[in-house]
């Protein structure tokens, strides 16, 4: 990682602050309101021209890790979430709906960072991604739909219209745009050279999106301070539970430990800054539903940090076995 990768959290945190303060200035407001979705926008474009689509095929040459990682991403986590919401958030439906966009968007890249820290399988960690990517575009529609349609107004066709705008459009471009410079430049440039920039220029924007928000909202947060808060108590149980299903899942299953630190990172790690690109167009009267999203890339990255540390204690503890099983190498 380099410097901006691994001090995201710090850039995040300047950003919020820098935000509420220069949103105190007169005027300051309306113009930080129209930057948010351009910045975010630029993000989704680095983060999308980064995603392999030609390993969709390749994925499901591991269909125990790859089909239950699917599950557990868009169908247990999903009914989580919900299920977290009606605990812990049943009093303020805004960061329900928060919460449900975060847990329903499984990551497309930090992921890879942290299987590789703790020594996963990152190739098949690779393969999943356009899958996750894909299955989120599907079906984010539908889950705020059926889950969130009862706790904010949510018009089918402002929705429909944010997933293309904020998600479908980066989406093409970035393709075209990797298409273009893999076919003039080849996969080794791309990969070598020109992919490394693309992550610091996600965190850059990102930081840059969560500012202005913050310039725009200031007032919000302000009459609400500790509204936000409440969202790290589920974010954080979700994470718990989750670990402890990615442990019991893979000891089922029969994973190897490189296999399983790729399974966790994939059911743990979520992709904030796709479902906040979606919430600031989707709800442009519930401002607390994307403001709550930041809290996302706050927490992310330590937690996932401790987990890493996790994996290493157990790979170097000997308590995971690093080899498949004599039954599924074979079948490999």
């Amino acid at each position: 990682m380099d410097f901006v990768e691994r001090y995201q959290t710090l850039f995040v945190l300047g950003a919020i602050v820098g935000g509420l303060a220069v949103g105190q200035v007169p005027g300051v407001s309306p113009v930080a309101d129209r930057l948010i979705l351009p910045f975010l926008m630029v993000m989704l474009f680095a983060a999308f021209t980064g995603i392999p689509f030609s390993r969709l095929r390749r994925a499901f040459g591991n269909r125990r890790v790859v089909g239950s990682s699917l599950l557990v991403n868009f169908i247990w986590s999903p009914l989580l979430a919900v299920g977290l919401g009606a605990i812990f958030l049943r009093d303020h439906p805004a960061l329900w709906v928060g919460l449900i966009m975060l847990m329903v968007t499984p990551c497309t890249d930090w992921y890879l960072v942290f299987t590789d820290v703790a020594d996963g399988d990152v190739a098949l960690a690779t393969s999943i991604l356009p899958y996750n990517l894909v299955l989120q575009l599907v079906l984010l529609p539908f889950y705020l739909y059926v889950f969130a349609g009862e706790l904010v107004a949510l018009p089918l066709e402002l929705l429909l219209e944010s997933v293309v705008l904020v998600l479908v459009v980066p989406l093409v471009l970035g393709g075209l745009v990797r298409r273009g410079i893999t076919r003039r430049k080849g996969e080794t440039w791309f990969s070598q050279q020109f992919l490394p920039k693309l992550s610091p220029l996600q965190i850059v924007f990102l930081s840059l999106a969560i500012g202005a928000m913050f310039a725009s909202q200031g007032e919000v947060i302000l009459e609400n301070p500790g509204l936000l808060a409440l969202l790290a108590v589920p974010v954080v149980v979700f994470y718990a539970i989750n670990l402890v299903v990615g442990f019991g899942v893979g000891r089922l299953l029969s994973f190897s430990y490189r296999e399983m630190v790729c399974f966790n990172n994939t059911i743990l790690s979520r992709n904030s800054p796709t479902a906040l690109a979606i919430a600031v167009v989707a709800f442009p009267h519930e401002p607390l539903i994307p403001l709550a999203l930041v809290i996302g890339p706050l927490l992310e990255l330590p937690l996932l940090g401790i987990i890493a540390q996790v994996h290493v204690a157990i790979r170097d503890r000997e308590l995971w076995p690093l080899e498949l099983p004599a039954r599924f190498s074979r079948s490999r």
